[in-house]
């Protein structure tokens, strides 16, 4: 039995498998980097808005987006779960 760590930074070792394609980047990867990177730029861009004294109108814009990317990559979590 192998338990492969999903935090591990570093590439695991080739294995048979892994010359199948088995270990390609799936969609659902590359989707939630992106959204995990939708988030980041907007909590930035909230915080800047603040600082920059923007219009409430930038403030709302900014929380919505954080607030669609956060809870798509919950429903994704949740989902991936069952």
């Amino acid at each position: 039995m192998t338990h492969e760590d999903p935090y591990r930074l570093s590439t695991p070792r080739a294995t048979p498998a892994a010359a199948d394609g088995a270990g390609a980047v799936s969609r659902g990867d590359v989707l939630r980097t992106l959204l995990w990177a939708v988030v980041v730029i907007s909590v930035v861009a909230n915080t800047v808005a603040s600082f920059a004294d923007a219009s409430v109108v930038v403030h709302l814009a900014s929380g919505l987006v954080t607030v669609l990317a956060a809870g798509t990559l919950v429903l994704r979590g949740l989902r991936g779960r069952r």
